[in-house]
């Protein structure tokens, strides 16, 4: 069931809002969350400066949300393997899109892994009816994402570190129950490019079984 307050992430603009003029890179702007009144989200719009500064402080459509920022131009890559083994940012990205209700723990716990890493920064944190939204930018393409806050107790972050965990091993998929297959043969022992996957594997869980620590000392 999609939350009461429906978010899909919102690529940052290359352009102002107010006067359509091409952002430069590396200009400061003004990025800002408006109620969508066709819906329960919201809209994103970015200004230059002077932009925002003119606008009319009394008008009706006063946002949720705003914050500084620094407009980076878009640099095109490589494009994206759509067979890549998915890692925390693109499992974030996805389950916020998908807005399972049944996420939110995970989501939350993702998004605050990824700000400690840098890759993502808090802008803002709104109390709702629903609860604390927490906002958060990403730091180099500036999309933003739309956290709820749990309010998780410290003693249910281990379960939902195992669930990011499996996640990330099934490829962001519920892992399908193991068959018994009966014993196996002594070649289908690991080769060293086996081991080193396995190790490279693991690593997301490092990362988070760190901020299972982090939080309990904070606790």
């Amino acid at each position: 069931m999609a939350l009461p307050e429906s978010w899909h992430i919102r690529s940052r603009a290359r352009t102002c809002a107010a006067t359509e003029k091409a952002f430069e890179d590396g200009e400061s702007i003004v990025t800002a969350l408006f109620p969508d009144p066709e819906s329960s989200g919201y809209l994103r719009k970015d200004f230059a400066l002077d932009a925002w500064q003119a606008r009319d402080q009394d008008a009706a459509d006063q946002p949720f949300s705003f914050w500084k920022a620094v407009y980076q131009a878009p640099v095109s890559g490589e494009k994206p393997d759509a067979f890549k083994k998915e890692n925390p940012e693109d499992l974030l990205r996805r389950l916020v899109e998908e807005e399972e209700e049944h996420t939110e723990n995970v989501r939350y716990i993702l998004a605050v892994m990824l700000e400690r890493k840098k890759v993502l920064r808090e802008t803002d944190a709104q109390h709702t009816p629903s609860g604390i939204l927490r906002v958060y930018e990403h730091r180099k393409l500036g999309d933003v994402f739309i956290v709820r806050d749990p309010n998780l107790p410290l003693d249910r972050i281990d379960e939902v570190q195992q669930e990011i965990f499996e996640l990330l091993e099934s490829g962001g998929r519920p892992a399908e129950p193991a068959m018994d297959c009966g014993p196996t043969s002594d070649s289908t022992a690991p080769t060293s490019d086996d081991e080193a996957s396995t190790e490279q594997d693991v690593k997301p869980h490092d990362e988070i079984q760190e901020l299972g620590n982090e939080a309990s000392k904070e606790a």
